[in-house]
């Protein structure tokens, strides 16, 4: 995939993120995988013109330039921290700017975090859904991660690894790129 770019958006609001760590890890991984470039932004990169912001137009510059990078992408990795049992508010007012048509057949590889496993459903009862209102192409493997499986903000957990591993695989056959990612073919 070169010259092809992969950009990873986190809906987490605070720094350090466990959630950016992790959407910077799967960003990774496609990236070697693609040859591609890479970047990962979090919500707070769109800066003080967002939260009041009631289409693209009203963002300062560079928040609209990480929407065009966004939009500008071959494959996205997004993810939020569970908040009440869905994706953060802000995470959404980014996504209701965008025009319905401007993700239609985009890769993207959805990914969530929370403090337990009793929300690990929030990929597919809230942010597939979100993806499907645009037409996103979303890949079948969703991966979510909670407390237990980071240590010291590092993806510890064999089996997300191996989550991972999958979904970047079909992130590469999406883009057309050969390599397995170590997944027996």
């Amino acid at each position: 995939m070169p010259n092809k770019l992969v950009v990873g958006l986190s809906g987490n609001l605070t720094r350090p993120s466990k959630t950016k760590a992790f959407i910077s890890h799967i960003v990774a991984e496609v990236s070697s995988s693609t040859g591609a470039a890479s970047t990962v932004f979090d919500i707070e990169d769109l800066g003080q013109s967002f939260p009041l912001a009631r289409r693209i137009g009203d963002l300062d510059p560079l928040a609209r330039s990480i929407v065009e990078r966004l939009l500008g992408a071959d494959v996205l990795v997004v993810g939020s921290p569970t908040f009440k049992g869905s994706y953060t508010g802000l995470f959404k007012h980014f996504f209701d700017l965008l025009d319905p048509s401007s993700l239609r057949g985009k890769p993207v590889i959805l990914a969530a975090t929370g403090g337990g496993d009793r929300h690990s459903l929030v990929v597919e009862h809230q942010l597939r859904p979100l993806f499907g209102f645009f037409e996103a192409l979303t890949l079948p493997t969703a991966i979510y991660a909670s407390d237990k499986d980071f240590a010291d903000g590092v993806l510890v957990s064999e089996a997300i690894h191996s989550r991972v591993r999958q979904a970047v695989a079909e992130a590469c056959r999406v883009a057309g790129t050969p390599r397995s990612v170590g997944l027996a073919a």
